[in-house]
């Protein structure tokens, strides 16, 4: 096996890294973020650069003898820390404690802006046995670029459990992170869902959604065709408001949004809300359609109407995922009030890698406390919190 860098996803075999992709994904659990036309668009676009601090240095795994691709993964050479949601800016902090070095640049495995589990060591084999030895070349590759170029640390975020602890037989340290995800349980129609909650809950959701259907705005689910470029002229507006909302930086370009509709429309999933008398487009939510899993992405509006927010990126979620089949809906980071609306805590997962002994040390100890903490929280909230009647959805077993 022989491991190549390419500084550019355009310079990579478009079949042979989706085949890679599809292969580590499994059959019907296809990740759109992973495929190469995502991560083109990210590039193409320059939302993903070397001059937005994101440049390309991805690790592809090559046979020697037939130049065929065995694995490959997304990494970037990263000058600051924005845009990752898994968080080690206290550790940049930190690092001149320990070294005389800089803590950037540092090696990031992961889909840029994307807080969304899958696949990072994305491997094929002809054998189980020949796809983990590929997967492990990966990870060593990323350690020796590490100690090649003397950076600091490489840093692989939202990766499956059993990617994470194969890199945690390589020497990396592992930590763990909460989302909240909704799961189908079978349900045939939003009303089955809402069965399955406390009456208390039912009774908010209803009223929450009959908010919006008096408000005088019309909903509307566009995907494919349906999707045209006034549609992302205003969802980039969207999108704009609230980064500047929340005094955020905004990762994405309006060419982004082009490159998107044009290569993977039919995995775009746009929820948008419109005036009933004028027809203007006050609101949208982005969604990728996966092959077992809804993933909610960015929301924004122009206008502000009481429940919308919730309506666009939660309950239109769970309807299009009951519709399509699909076996849960991932919401993105953060948000404690999505357990209320039936997303409850999840565990995601980040590796690490630290070049500096000494450092290394310092972050495992803050690393197992922050896990016991995680955990702890995890099932306090899904205890306490949860809005279904019998507590059948429970968050993912320890990582541990």
């Amino acid at each position: 096996m022989e491991v190549k860098i390419y500084t550019a996803i355009s310079k990579i075999d478009r079949l042979e890294w989706n085949k890679c992709c599809e292969e580590a994904a499994g059959k019907g659990k296809e990740n759109p973020f992973l495929a190469w036309e995502f991560l083109n668009a990210l590039e193409e676009s320059g939302s993903a650069s070397g001059a937005s601090g994101w440049a390309p240095h991805h690790l592809v795994v090559h046979d020697k003898h037939s130049s065929r691709i065995l694995a490959c993964a997304p990494v970037y050479l990263k000058g600051h820390s924005y845009g990752e949601y898994v968080f080690d800016h206290s550790w940049a902090r930190a690092y001149r404690t320990f070294s005389s070095d800089n803590y950037y640049p540092k090696l990031q495995c992961c889909v840029p802006f994307t807080p969304v589990m899958g696949p990072r060591l994305m491997a094929r084999g002809e054998t189980e046995e020949e796809a983990r030895r590929a997967r492990r070349a990966l990870a060593r590759g990323m350690v020796e670029l590490c100690s090649k170029y003397g950076l600091s640390s490489a840093h692989v975020t939202f990766p499956t459990k059993e990617d994470w602890e194969l890199m945690g037989r390589q020497g990396f340290l592992l930590r763990t992170g909460i989302q909240y995800h909704w799961r189908n349980e079978g349900y045939q129609s939003f009303d089955e869902f809402l069965m399955r909650l406390k009456q208390s809950r039912r009774k908010s959701i209803r009223q929450e959604r009959n908010k919006v259907a008096k408000a005088g705005v019309r909903v509307k689910a566009l995907t494919g065709e349906e999707i045209e470029e006034r549609h992302w002229d205003a969802f980039y507006q969207f999108y704009l408001n609230t980064v500047d909302e929340k005094w955020g930086q905004a990762y994405l370009n309006r060419k982004f949004f082009t490159l998107l509709g044009r290569e993977m429309a039919n995995k775009v999933l746009l929820v948008v809300a419109e005036e009933e008398e004028t027809g203007e487009l006050v609101a949208g939510a982005l969604n990728l359609i996966g092959g077992d899993c809804l993933y909610g992405r960015n929301w924004g509006c122009s206008k502000k109407y009481d429940s919308l927010h919730f309506e666009l990126c939660y309950y239109q979620a769970i309807d299009a995922a009951i519709r399509m089949g699909l076996q849960r809906v991932e919401a993105g980071a953060q948000g404690e009030h999505k357990i209320s609306r039936g997303y409850l805590p999840t565990f995601t997962y980040s590796a690490h890698f630290i070049r500096v002994p000494n450092f290394r040390n310092a972050v495992n100890q803050a690393l197992v406390q922050e896990r016991d903490q995680i955990i702890y929280a995890s099932a306090m909230l899904t205890l306490q919190e949860s809005p279904y009647k019998v507590n059948q959805h429970r968050s993912s077993s320890s990582p541990c």
